[in-house]
């Protein structure tokens, strides 16, 4: 098998129907690489039909085209297009002939060129996509992930046709078994010898086999190959070992390179979740697929960068919500030791947008359901899967029977991973909502702010026990959307029910976390959201009275962008419930300050729902407050909180009066070094700072790594700064700045973690954001490369890149925000 990128080179545009040799201009067409999102650049208006779900994007229409030669001695071989995701309904033409297609926008897919390819000559590929109105977020459009050729001899390993099984783990050895699929698709039959050899993570071969197989014409063989690998290094989040399998036909056939970790997955409700036995607990985050600045672009390096983060904060598994995750996601997610729960499907036969996955489900859940399995399987970092988020059926008899028709067909594909479903139950009883909250005893009490209570109880309500109990009886573990009222009661109604956080309000993470430690059925708790996202936009924002813009509903006016409730802005940016979420979890000694912006410290808050921390900022740098009240808040593991400037005491107060492990504390906003010493019984336990900005602002830019590679899945992150002399972020002063690039690359794109703003990723400029921006370069060639950052008024700052042609990963450079915060 030899399989080569094809991502580079090409063009797209609107689609050309069959009358345009008519028309009297035509659409200009964009010389584009992959993965690429065609709808990222497209004008934002506030009267587009999908609204702020879209993050005010239009619907579009794309059509993307290549051009490419085909060799002569290609004829008489296998010739097949593997589509990692097409956003959506893909239609695939070879030389204006139809191929394939498929529906959903993630499925990965492969298309048979064989048929239409005119050998010795040019030819051209075309791909169709469509969207619009079709998810309740900012999906994008196009090719957003990469696409690959595959090119075989008659007889060849499939695609996806090796499979790695752990079978056991002993304490001197594991139990490896590789299963190959040969397929013979030439005329006579085909006798071969198959050899796998297996290196370990250093890589050196440990193990390695030989089998003879005979196909054939028109056959597939599946050949079983048991492996016994002596002191194995076992994949886990802390030591993510990496085994690499060579599979080759013949001793000269095309290699099949397959990476896998050798590790065992198990669920129970006495001993919880067990990587290779030994019990894990989710410190998980929710994920939406978009790259912020990208799009809906799945590059390589943005996923890791990602992966990386979110693991250096805290997390040890993310749920792909809700969609299949992309292969270039799994990777790094393998290499760095990061869990996934990967999801199929965000609803079934009931849409929830005009023009979802709803229309195409019943014709298509099989296939996805085996696209999702055959990409996941060799990957050990996925320990789940999910068939659905909030899927409204699970609470009539047919959608329970429809949940374990699913179930049981991942099971029969993979029988080697628990399958999970994200339930609201809210969802699953809409038809006797009324009549549950008219009388579930003490529902009112229980109704917390903007409904976060109220969740809970109806979660907890004996018609939702009575009518989730089938389908959630198909599951191996029983996922539960803010529906933490369940936990404990469960572990009694239920006994052999494990149960997983699906989806949780990040407010509540203090409360959320002793009950996963107090329950053994309970096996984590994944948080809306670890990054913020495109779309569904303000959910996290907080309107206030004063503001006359906004208009007190859940999703925001226009301009706004992005949901604003992610641990994480769009950028990467630690925001202050990320710092509170790694204390509750046990992770931070050091207590965690911010401040809440002082231009609203009198104001009325009219919304601020459950998904929405607090309208703060680690930072003590407020120009034109000064003498002005603020309030503080200090996430600290310790039962009392000091607050001192310039060493003399402000304030103190009582750690969990709003919420575990917080206190908040009112003072005056004067310039200095504010200071939060925390205290457990009288006895300091941890202390923290933030400094006031002085003297001259000065534009800073720097890397997250000087040397990239050429290829289509590297990225240089530039981060974009103010700040003072002695290094502090600047937060009060946000100014334009421009960035223009010499050498072989591109800015891919700009942006700020803004939650509303009317500026473009695809400009040169924008304004910063407390202080800060990120520019993303994207290699187009080798050689040198400078960034050149300008603001008015303050030096140019360059950043020198170097991009190599050599594909071997270059380590990063460190780029730290709790460093230079």
């Amino acid at each position: 098998m030899t399989v080569t990128s094809f991502s580079s080179n090409w063009s797209y545009r609107a689609p050309r129907g069959p009358f345009a040799a008519v028309e009297k201009e035509a659409p200009s067409a964009v010389w584009v690489t992959l993965p690429h999102d065609a709808l990222r650049d497209a004008e934002r208006t506030p009267d587009v039909p999908g609204k702020g779900s879209a993050a005010y994007y239009p619907a579009g229409a794309f059509s993307y085209t290549k051009n490419f030669d085909v060799p002569a001695e290609w004829a008489g071989k296998i010739v097949r297009l593997e589509i990692q995701g097409a956003f959506r309904h893909a239609m695939v033409f070879a030389n204006d002939e139809f191929a394939g297609n498929r529906a959903d926008g993630y499925a990965r897919f492969f298309v048979e060129l064989t048929p239409f390819l005119r050998f010795g000559e040019p030819n051209t590929i075309r791909v169709e996509v469509r969207s619009g109105q079709d998810t309740r977020w900012y999906a994008g459009a196009g090719l957003h992930r990469p696409v690959f050729l595959h090119v075989d001899e008659p007889t060849h390993v499939l695609p996806d046709g090796v499979r790695i099984t752990t079978l056991r783990i002993d304490e001197d050895q594991a139990v490896v078994e590789v299963a190959t699929t040969v397929a013979n698709r030439g005329m006579t039959t085909s006798a071969v010898t198959l050899s796998t050899e297996l290196e370990d993570p250093a890589g050196a071969a440990v193990e390695g086999d030989r089998t003879p197989v005979t196909i054939a014409p028109g056959k597939t063989a599946l050949v079983r190959q048991r492996l016994y690998v002596p002191d194995p290094a076992l994949w886990s989040v802390d030591s993510p070992a990496l085994y690499t399998a060579r599979t080759r036909l013949g001793d000269t056939g095309a290699e099949v390179v397959t990476v896998h970790g050798i590790r065992t997955v198990t669920v129970d409700p006495r001993k919880g979740l067990r990587i290779n036995g030994e019990k894990v607990l989710l410190r998980g985050a929710c994920i939406h697929s978009d790259n912020g600045p990208l799009g809906a672009a799945s590059i390589a390096r943005a996923e890791e960068r990602r992966v990386q983060l979110l693991k250096d904060a805290g997390f040890n598994a993310i749920r792909s919500a809700h969609n299949p995750a992309s292969p270039s996601l799994l990777d790094a997610c393998d290499r760095l030791g990061m869990l996934v729960m990967d999801e199929a499907f965000d609803m079934w036969t009931r849409g929830k947008t005009d023009y979802d996955y709803a229309l195409d489900f019943a014709q298509w859940w099989a296939a996805d359901l085996e696209s999702m399995i055959a990409k996941d399987y060799n990957h050990p970092s996925v320990i789940m899967y999910s068939i659905g988020n909030e899927i409204v059926e699970v609470g009539t008899p047919h959608g329970s029977a429809l949940a374990r028709e699913l179930a049981e067909h991942v099971r029969a594909l993979d029988p080697t991973r628990p399958v999970t479903n994200g339930v609201n139950a809210a969802l699953a009883v809409l038809d006797e909502l009324e009549n549950i909250l008219a009388t579930e005893q003490g529902l009112n009490a229980m109704m917390g702010d903007a409904g976060a209570g109220m969740m809970s109880a109806i979660g907890s309500s004996a018609a939702v026990t009575f009518r989730t109990a089938e389908s959630s009886a198909a599951l191996d573990v029983l996922g539960l959307n803010y529906a933490e009222g369940r936990y404990a009661s469960d572990g009694e109604l239920f006994p052999h029910r494990v149960i997983v956080g699906s989806e949780s309000f990040p407010t509540q993470i203090g409360e959320l976390w002793p009950l996963v430690l107090a329950n053994p059925n309970v096996i984590g708790d994944f948080t809306w959201t670890g990054w913020d996202y495109l779309g569904e936009v303000g959910i996290g924002a907080t309107s206030h009275a004063e503001d006359p813009s906004a208009n007190n509903a859940l999703e925001r006016e226009y301009p706004y962008l992005t949901a604003w409730c992610g641990d994480f802005d769009i950028t990467g940016w630690r925001r202050p419930v990320s710092y509170y979420r790694e204390i509750v979890f046990g992770l931070r000694k050091q207590p965690a300050i911010a401040v809440v912006r002082p231009e609203h410290h009198s104001h009325t808050i009219t919304l601020q729902s459950p998904w929405a921390w607090s309208d703060s900022l680690d930072s003590w740098t407020w120009p034109g407050f000064e003498g002005k009240p603020v309030t503080v808040e200090v996430a600290a593991d310790a039962d009392e909180v000091v607050l001192l400037l310039d060493g003399t005491e402000l304030a103190r107060a009582r750690v969990g009066v709003k919420r575990p492990l917080l206190a908040t504390l009112e003072t005056t906003y004067r310039p200095g070094t504010l200071e939060a010493v925390a205290y457990r019984g009288g006895i300091e336990v941890g202390r923290s700072s933030l400094v006031s900005a002085s003297g001259a602002i000065e534009l800073v830019a720097t890397t997250d790594r000087d040397t990239l590679s050429h290829d289509d899945t590297d990225l240089a992150f530039v981060a974009i700064e103010l700040r003072d002399p002695q290094g502090v972020l600047v937060t009060g002063a946000d100014r334009f700045v421009s960035v223009s690039i010499e050498g072989p690359a591109v800015l891919a794109g700009f942006g700020t973690g803004a939650p509303a703003t009317v500026e473009r990723f695809d400009a040169s400029g924008r304004t910063t954001f407390d202080g800060r921006a990120l520019a993303i370069i994207r290699p187009t060639g080798v050689g040198p490369v400078t960034v050149l950052v300008h603001s008015e008024g303050l030096d140019d700052k360059p950043v020198e890149l170097t991009i190599t042609s050599n594909g071997t990963p270059i380590s990063p450079v460190s780029q730290s925000q709790e460093a230079t915060a």
